[in-house]
């Protein structure tokens, strides 16, 4: 990605990134159809509710995939090999260690969080039980996102693609077999995402394996490298902490939208689901603009980067305002896909008419984000994120929220604290030298 036509090389890298995601998508998107349609609204309202959380136990260690992907792409960029060898082991040992930790937190702790959550008693116990199982096959959503950010890294972002074609299939399949043939209900959706991710993590483990490029992966030498591991951990924990933290957040608004009861969790969940589709492709061009610095960089191609910015934009936001616009005006169509209850598509539509019109201030956020963490601005890009998407944002719900208390004036902290974001990131970007030098060559 050190040379050619930039805007026509993060759209070559996004495309397979994009679709596969699309993909991974699609299958949590189709959990939801199932237990909506299938099951009841209770179960549409505790997968919805555990999303948050989810997010929250699982971010610090995507955080530092974050990291290994910085690391990883400067030295592919700079061809220092040996590192880099050492840095693929390293990378894949963390993930394994990482992943029998989070099973152990997860279980232990999902049952307490979701009553701190204030989860209504419909809908506790299906939270309890999907999470559980859900995270007892934690280790296989690490070790597959650790292994495709080690490929995305060095610029290979289709076999991540062809994994999660695969996963998803399996998922949907086994979704449909284990709730309408097994009658497990909302067990069969969360043991059938855990069959998926275990086959997407074997095949990229088989990827790295098998390849003859210098990232190929030896289970003889997998260990953790201490100074390899600080230089990722430098960089992937404010990353870690970002999310995590971001994602807390989420989990306290979700609370404050769980106290509307079973139809607003479930209309939330369904449009979560919904908007996925629209942020996921931004998060995609998020992780080419990482990829692309940290590669840039390594080879000090410096005046790349800052064009890299601005095109990454333009491209983000012309896909933005086609979905914002097609989102806009048929969201009770899609709200519809997951629930036939008036109230949950009540619900589902007031959060699109509140939170749509400000998705370009994501697109712009999503960009700057990226190239940030490719030039190993985690840091900044961490103070950013917290600072609005928490600080802030709790400031809003524990202050504001009680002179108007609403369902929409809980969903109104997204919007506001997604253009005081995308204000600071603007400023930053501006103001700061975050580039080694300026005015480099191209």
């Amino acid at each position: 990605m050190t040379e050619g036509v930039i805007w026509k090389q993060i759209l070559a890298f996004s495309l397979p990134l994009l679709v596969g995601n699309l993909f991974q998508q699609l299958y949590n998107t189709v959990d939801s159809i199932v237990v909506g349609n299938y099951v009841s609204s209770q179960a549409l309202a505790a997968v919805g509710t555990s999303n948050s959380l989810i997010n929250l136990i699982i971010g610090m260690f995507l955080g530092i995939s974050v990291g290994a992907g910085v690391i990883i792409s400067q030295y592919y960029g700079a061809k220092n090999y040996r590192k880099l060898h050492w840095a693929v082991h390293t990378c894949i040992a963390l993930s394994i260690v990482g992943g029998i930790g989070m099973i152990l937190l997860g279980v232990a702790l999902s049952p307490q969080i979701l009553i701190w959550m204030k989860t209504p008693e419909d809908v506790l116990a299906d939270s309890t039980t999907y999470l559980r199982i859900f995270f007892c096959g934690s280790l296989f959503n690490i070790v597959y996102n650790m292994g495709a950010g080690i490929l995305r890294a060095v610029g290979d972002s289709k076999r991540p693609l062809y994994y999660l074609i695969a996963s998803s299939i399996t998922n949907i399949v086994l979704d449909l077999v284990f709730v309408l043939v097994f009658h497990w209900n909302i067990a069969g959706v969360a043991y059938a995402t855990i069959a998926s991710q275990g086959v997407s993590a074997v095949l990229v483990v088989l990827a790295l394996m098998r390849t003859r490029e210098p990232y190929r992966l030896e289970l003889s030498k997998l260990r953790i490298d201490r100074r390899m591991m600080r230089r990722i951990l430098a960089i992937g924990i404010p990353s870690g902490i970002q999310q995590s933290i971001i994602s807390l957040s989420n989990v306290i608004v979700q609370a404050n939208i769980n106290v509307y009861g079973s139809a607003a969790m479930a209309g939330f969940g369904a449009y979560s689901k919904a908007e996925g589709f629209v942020m996921l492709p931004l998060q995609t061009t998020c992780m080419a603009a990482t990829t692309f610095t940290g590669q840039n960089i390594g080879a000090k191609k410096y005046d790349r980067v800052k064009k890299g910015i601005f095109q990454g934009i333009v491209m983000s936001a012309i896909y933005t305002l086609v979905v914002s616009v097609l989102l806009f005006l048929f969201g009770k169509n899609v709200i519809g896909i997951f629930s036939s209850d008036q109230d949950v598509l009540s619900f589902g539509q007031e959060v699109i008419s509140i939170i749509v019109p400000f998705y370009l201030t994501m697109t712009v956020h999503q960009i700057i984000m990226g190239t940030l963490r490719g030039a190993g601005r985690t840091l900044a890009t961490m103070l950013i994120g917290v600072g609005n998407m928490c600080v802030l944002r709790m400031i809003y719900i524990h202050f504001l929220v009680p002179f108007n208390p609403s369902f929409h004036a809980v969903v109104m902290c997204y919007p506001v604290t997604w253009i005081t974001t995308m204000t600071m990131d603007l400023l930053y970007c501006w103001k700061a030298k975050w580039l080694p030098r300026d005015g480099a060559r191209g």
